[in-house]
């Protein structure tokens, strides 16, 4: 008797051996390049709440009013393509129910624009591409991926600093598993306004320079922990004025005891965290787990058969 190979057994082998490799390169390629900050996001948040504005108008501040935070995001493509770094333009614009039908932003409460650059691996802030601020933190318009159960310094634009967000618990919003952080921001002068003397209380003659204060009783974040998108955001912010050296504020600019994404905003936002998140495990975990088993198991039935042969009866000369 001898042995002969059986085309099935190499079959067999070569297929598990290819599964066996191509499951080590998802897990340990191809899923950690898909971690990567987006360059070409497009994306609108809104927050809505009630509260309390100065009023220009009546030159005092009105209250229990609906007020209306509108976010949006664009990459810059080739910014991004350039430098190999996410590159944003972002702008955001608080509206009162007078300026929130008004299509040009410049006629709203208050619009601020920046461009903000992070490493899209790390998350962490980049100088170049005529970055504006010049931000700090690992945390921003979205978390770094692999989020952990763990404090955050998150970057407040108001504040023009980092608030530390500690991790408070696991929660789901919308099905979605998410990380809830929370943090505060006590009173801070930010910076000084001219106003006339009398709107602060201030005996002087013309114009002050009023000081700028800011607060947030309550920021809280719940992000989805694999992929770092924020799927809602609460705020609770105050900005005030005061006389030069006073410890007393004279005039609400701002207030709101919670401002919070709108119900489609968080819709959008775990479904966005679903399906990347999803996209990430596949990458990571299932395909490499199953390609795993899946190879193992061919490779060794086709190492049995490769060993075991084929037994033919050998015919004698004569």
């Amino acid at each position: 008797m001898r042995r002969s190979t059986s085309a099935f057994s190499l079959v067999l082998l070569g297929a598990g051996v290819f599964l066996l490799v191509l499951a080590q390169l998802l897990a340990r390629y191809v899923e950690p390049r898909a971690k990567r900050t987006p360059t070409d996001t497009v994306s609108t948040t809104v927050f809505e709440g009630r509260g309390s504005y100065f009023d220009t108008g009546s030159v005092s501040t009105v209250e229990d009013q609906k007020l209306t935070i509108t976010r949006r995001v664009v990459g810059d493509v080739a910014a991004g393509e350039r430098s190999g770094n996410a590159v944003w333009d972002v702008s955001t614009q608080i509206d009162t129910p007078k300026t929130l039908p008004l299509a040009d932003p410049r006629k709203s409460l208050q619009w601020t624009t920046e461009r903000w650059v992070t490493d899209r691996r790390t998350n962490l802030p980049v100088r170049c591409c005529d970055e504006k601020p010049a931000f700090e933190g690992e945390a921003y318009l979205k978390f770094p991926f692999g989020v952990e159960k763990r404090a955050y310094p998150w970057w407040d634009s108001s504040l023009g600093g980092t608030v530390p967000l500690e991790f408070d618990r696991v929660t789901r919003i919308g099905g979605q598993e998410g990380y809830r952080f929370v943090g505060s921001v006590e009173p801070t002068p930010t910076g000084t306004r001219l106003v006339p003397a009398v709107l602060v209380g201030s005996a002087r003659p013309g114009q002050v320079a009023a000081e700028e204060w800011y607060a947030n009783a309550r920021i809280e974040l719940t992000v989805e922990p694999r992929t770092g998108r924020i799927m809602n955001a609460a705020i609770a912010p105050t900005k005030t004025l005061r006389a030069p050296g006073s410890r007393k504020d004279a005039v609400t600019l701002l207030s709101s005891d919670r401002l919070e994404f709108t119900e489609a905003t968080r819709r959008e936002q775990v479904g966005l965290a679903a399906k990347d998140s999803g996209r990430l495990e596949l990458l990571g975990e299932t395909a490499p787990l199953a390609g795993g088993i899946a190879g193992g198991l061919l490779a060794a039935a086709g190492t049995v058969l490769l060993v075991r042969g084929r037994r033919e009866p050998r015919h004698s000369a004569g």
